[in-house]
Parts: C-alpha cells; structure tokens; sequence
C-alpha cells in the first residue's frame, strides 16, 4: 500500500510545494490515521469510505475546530485521494461523495470613512524618510485597494508618472492599471526623493523599503497598519486587509459601479465584489431604521 512518503515526494518535487503547506498536509493526513486506527482499526488510508470521512470532520467540527479549517482538512483528503486514484492504488475516490462545510458568512471589517480622513489629515507621519515611507504604505493600501502582497511586490518602473497610473501585479502574476490621484503621486515623487538622499543608488528596484533598504515583508507591513490605525480606529482586527475591505466598502457607498470595483480589486469573479454590498445593505437597514417614522428608538 502506497505510504505518505510517496504522497510527500510527489508535493515537493511533482507540485513544487512550500514546506509550510507539505507539512500542513502531512499533520492533517495523520490526524485522520490516528483518527481512523482509534475509530474503525483501520491501519491503512486507502481503506477509509466516504462515511468514515464524514465521521472524521463531524468529530472535528463538534470539537470546536473552525469550518474554514476543517475545509482544510478535507482539501488534504481530496488531494491524497485523487493522487492515490491516479496512481492505481485505489480504485474509486471516496472523497468525490463529501461535501465539505458550509462557512458561516462573514461580512468584511472596514474602517469608518471619517476614521481614515483622521488618520490622513491629522496623524503626524514625520517629513524623514520612515514616516513618508509608512504614510506611503497606508495611501497605497486604501487609495488603491490593494493586496499586502500586491504593496511588497511594487517597484519604481510600475509607476507610469506620465499616465498617472501603476502596474499591479495580483494573484498568479495577473496584471492590472490603477489609476494614481494627484495626492498620491506628490507623495511618491517626495518619497523617493527622500529614498535617494538616503540610500542613493541602490539595486533594489522595489518602491517601499524598510528603514535599511531591504525589501518589505508581510509582518512588517501588518506591523505599520496596525499601529497606525489603532489611533483612529476601535476594531480590534486592523490587519493590512482592512484598508482593502474600506477601499471597496467606500467606494460602494458613494455609488460606484460594482463592476467597477471588481476590476479595481482584480477579483477574477463578480461573486467575490458582491460581499460588500451586504455590508451597504446592512448599513442601509441601519439608517432606515433611524429615519423611519415607524422605524425610530422611540417605536421600540
């Protein structure tokens, strides 16, 4: 019977995968060992039915695991199976009958408009080279919508000064133009400004920087967002994302075109825009209730 190590070789050398997700894979995939050798004295994967697996994400689920994780889980399942399939160690897939988990819908944390307008008019961000840096790194954020991924990867030639726009690329290289206010541009022109007199000419062609030159990484942009915004704001998740999440959820609320949207935030589909407008619905339901003559405190 074919063993993990052979599931572990074909991850890493077949599907190139970080060491991060090969061991995520490796953890959930003996998890269900345990699970089925203490449950059904079942030694041997390949074994296991489709009622077992449900069994197992059942016992997960009733043991508080979150239904994202446990989707997880079941992701692993699907792949092992599928690659045991093609490989001809097992005959049918007992993935292919479970549905994973349904996800509770969660409407997207956002920063109030006027929280933002505090930050940026009122936040002092210092006039040397960090402080335009971080200022930089939160206009880019909101004013553009992007990814933390998508803030470390942009360098100097994206910036298209005579168009006024930058180049971004997205998830799986996926390019797209964004349009550049004015504001933002002044911003950029004084910062690298700024750079130049303290670095000079470097070979990093990445626009942001950290305090000695090197490329940004994710925990240092989390790091800048967060402490930036807990001056102005009361929620307790100020991740990088939030500023995505505003950027849409403000645009939405001033009457911008969904569409729209979606190709600002280089969301493959329409489905993925849509989350924001049940927060502008909820926020409607809000302001109906308060306005109404039937809908008032007073009614209550």
């Amino acid at each position: 019977m074919m063993r993990l190590l052979t599931f572990e070789q074909y991850l890493r050398y077949e599907k190139r995968a970080s060491e991060h997700t090969i061991e995520a894979y490796l953890t959930d995939l003996r998890q269900f060992e345990d699970f089925l050798a203490d449950q059904f004295e079942i030694s041997s994967l390949g074994e296991a039915s489709a009622p077992m697996i449900r069994s197992w994400l059942v016992q997960l689920i009733q043991a508080g695991i979150a239904e994202r994780t446990v989707r997880r889980k079941l992701s692993t399942l699907k792949s092992l199976y599928k690659f045991m399939r093609l490989n001809g160690h097992i005959e049918t897939n007992p993935t292919r009958a479970v549905l994973p988990p349904k996800l509770p819908k969660r409407l997207p944390t956002f920063v109030q408009e006027s929280a933002l307008e505090n930050l940026f008019e009122h936040v002092e961000f210092g006039a040397d080279f960090s402080g335009q840096r971080d200022r930089l790194l939160l206009e880019l954020l909101y004013t553009l919508g992007l990814r933390r991924a998508e803030l470390i990867k942009i360098e100097e030639a994206h910036i298209q000064f005579e168009n006024k726009q930058i180049l971004i690329f997205g998830k799986r290289r996926k390019q797209r133009l964004l349009p550049l206010l004015p504001e933002v541009e002044t911003l950029i022109l004084n910062y690298l400004k700024l750079k130049k007199e303290k670095f000079g000419e470097t070979k990093n062609m990445h626009l942001l920087v950290t305090d000695k030159g090197s490329n940004l990484y994710p925990m240092f942009v989390y790091r800048k967002v967060k402490r930036y915004l807990e001056i102005v704001a009361t929620q307790t998740n100020l991740s990088p994302h939030v500023l995505r999440h505003s950027f849409a959820t403000h645009l939405l609320q001033r009457g911008a075109d969904l569409q729209m949207v979606k190709e600002l935030l280089g969301h493959a589909s329409l489905a993925a825009t849509q989350v924001y407008t049940h927060t502008n619905i909820e926020q409607l339901k809000r302001q109906y209730k308060t306005a109404h003559p039937r809908g008032g405190a007073e009614n209550e």
